[in-house]
């Protein structure tokens, strides 16, 4: 993944309803969910939550299709994962401590 990918996916996770929604869609899995879904799941009105949507695609954090009516959001694990491995190896040069506290919840608080 290059730079600027990291920091847009980066940019779009910086806000709480926008991080809400993708650990929302993280569980939906392959499903996926629709707008509304994932707006009633993290309590966010009809608008907002298109934008807030609108915005994590863009990023490439999230994919979207259309079935029937309906837009269906489910997240792009390939690009979410490219952006840590970015974050982990590149950024942080592989660090032994940064590392283990990905992998360790009460790591680091």
């Amino acid at each position: 993944m290059e730079e600027t990918e990291a920091i847009e996916i980066l940019g779009a996770l910086a806000q709480a309803t926008r991080l809400r929604m993708v650990r929302y869609l993280v569980n939906r899995g392959e499903e996926g969910a629709s707008a509304g879904e994932i707006g009633n799941a993290v309590a966010a009105v009809s608008s907002r939550a298109s934008f807030h949507l609108s915005v994590l695609e863009k990023s490439g954090a999230i994919t979207s299709r259309r079935r029937s009516r309906n837009r269906i959001y489910r997240i792009d694990p390939d690009r979410l994962g490219g952006m840590l491995s970015y974050l982990l190896n590149d950024c942080c040069s592989a660090h032994p401590r940064i590392r283990a506290c990905c992998l360790d919840e009460d790591c680091c608080r």
